[in-house]
This record gives structure tokens, sequence and C-alpha cells, in this order.
């Protein structure tokens, strides 16, 4: 599988006699996934999607070392390991090599959604708290996630009361001794912003519903104010307080903008499992709605809900 390039996210490296040298993942092992046509898990590739189901934490706990991890956050395996498991379907928690933090004020595991990588073009900032751009995400995870051998600097990060693991280690500043990534980052931007949204299928929504929702999106919902068409987020610098959308700040905190960025939505029927938010704290889109509804005192009817979730589906 791994000779005819099967494997969704996973390289293999061959040497001359056909056997197995090395292997690693590409951002398609959490950006990608298949569209079943063959079978449950076989199929189309299609890129860009949000993999709900990789369970990262149980994958990096099957690790034959995790001694080295154990090190950089200074606890034990079995601490590291209970962490990992505590991710679940669809998680990671890319600030733990940084600040240390694995579990939120409440007890809940501090891994936050895997996002789409598609829709992107335009966009500003990357990630649920906009660390940078794309470009920018782009090499954080490659030279500090991944361990490629590359380049990645970001001065915010030696600040030791905000990130004490990164201001130890001094990921915050790293220099791979070749450097294979900073290369690769302008053609990875640009099939990022070129890879194609896909549309809501035909029968996954009600039209009518949709339409009627189009104008409460606009209008009375006010979602328009700040998840601007076409590109359904903020052009410019497209960050809030959590206190003004209502949240708490355990995750802006972890990010030196110390804020949310305003998510795009396009394509939201493609990731709705495990839920949404950046730690997919509400189950469906009317709990989303809802929130809204009451922070914002919009006034909004059950059937209003009801019309703005429709055309929510189809963005």
């Amino acid at each position: 599988m791994l000779k005819l390039d099967a494997v969704v996210g996973v390289k293999g490296l061959f040497d001359e006699r056909g056997a197995l040298r090395s292997m690693g993942i590409t951002c398609a092992l959490c950006h990608s996934t298949v569209d079943d046509s063959f079978a449950a898990g076989i199929g189309r590739r299609l890129d860009g999607w949000a993999n709900r189901d990789l369970n990262v934490g149980v994958i990096t706990s099957l690790a034959p070392n995790l001694q080295p991890i154990a090190e950089l956050l200074g606890v034990d395996v079995p601490t590291v390991k209970k962490v990992l498991a505590s991710w679940g379907p669809g998680k990671f928690n890319a600030e733990l090599d940084k600040d240390g933090k694995a579990f939120r004020p409440d007890g809940k595991p501090a891994a936050t959604l895997i996002p789409p990588a598609f829709g992107l073009a335009g966009v500003n900032l990357a990630t649920w708290t906009g660390f940078g751009s794309v470009t920018y995400w782009n090499a954080y995870v490659a030279a500090t996630e991944m361990h490629g051998s590359g380049t990645y600097f970001d001065g915010r990060l030696r600040n030791p009361q905000q990130f004490p693991v990164a201001a130890r280690s001094g990921s915050w500043n790293t220099r791979g001794t070749s450097d294979q990534i900073t290369g690769k980052l302008a053609a990875l931007h640009f099939y990022k912003l070129v890879i194609p949204a896909p549309s809501a299928p035909d029968g996954s929504y009600d039209k009518a519903a949709a339409a009627r929702g189009g104008a409460l999106f606009a209008g009375k919902a006010k979602c328009a104010t700040c998840h601007v068409p076409p590109l359904y987020t903020e052009p410019g610098h497209n960050l809030h307080a959590p206190s003004e959308i209502g949240m708490d700040s355990f995750q802006a905190d972890r990010s030196p903008t110390r804020a949310y960025r305003t998510a795009p939505l396009k394509e939201l029927w493609t990731h709705q499992k495990g839920g949404f938010y950046h730690d997919g704290r509400f189950a469906g889109l009317r709990e989303v709605v809802d929130h809204y509804n009451g922070h914002f005192v919009l006034g909004l009817t059950d059937a209003e809900k009801t019309d703005l979730i429709e055309h929510l589906k189809v963005l």
C-alpha cells in the first residue's frame, strides 16, 4: 500500500531493493480523508477535509519511546499516555509542547478539533486563535510538531509565563541543520489556497428554509457582521476578545494573540462530526445558534433558528 502511495497521509521511503527504509507523515494525515466510495475508509482522497475519525493521541501513545515527551513536559510516561488517551478522535493539542497545558480548568482535555484546510483563500489568520497565517502554521507544525528538519521562529513563544515549555526547550527558535521545510512553504501555501471547497449535496438541506435563513444571516441574526461573505470571516485582523463572543479565555490565553479567530464558515456540513467551536463544546449547530442568540440578545424564534441552520449547511 505504501509503495502505491495509497495510505492517506503516510509516505514510505524505499531502498533500491524495494525494502522499506523509513516512513513519515504529511499534512494529509489530519487534513484529508476519503469518500468511502469503495468501502468504509477506502475511496477517493478528499484533500482539505478535517479528519475527525483520526485518533492522533492513541497513535502517538503507541510510539516505542515516549520518554523524550515526558522529559520535555516534566512528567512521567504514564502521565503522557493518560493525556494522549484523553484527546479522542479528531482532536490534537498543538500547544502542549509549548505551554504544558493538558487539561482545561473544568478537567476536560485541552485538545482542540482538527479544522478543515480548504476555503482559506483570502483569509488572514489561521488556527482557532490566530497564531499566524497559513504559512506560519505550516512552519510551526512541520518544525515543532512533526519535527522535520527546518527553521521556525516566533519570539512571542519565549515568554516563560505563557509558554514555559517552549521557553525552556528553545522550540520558539528552531534551526534544523539541513532545512527541508522553508523551501517547501510557498508551494504548500499555494496548494492549500486552491483546494476546491465542496458544495453541499442536494437533499442535505431544505432549500426554501435555507433561503429564508440567508436573509436572517445578513439581517436579524447579524452573522454577516463578523462572518463577511464570501470569505465568511472578517477581512483584516479577524480576531475577537473572548468576552466579545461570550466565551471563556482558556484557549485564547494559550495563543500569543489571547483572542479567538472568526472561523470561516464555508462548508460546515463537511465537519459536523465532533461538534463546533475550537473544542467541540457545542454538539450541533442548534447549540451554536442558541449561544449567540442568548449572548447578543437577538430574539430569534425557533422557526428562525431552524431556517438559519439550514442556511449554514449550504455556505
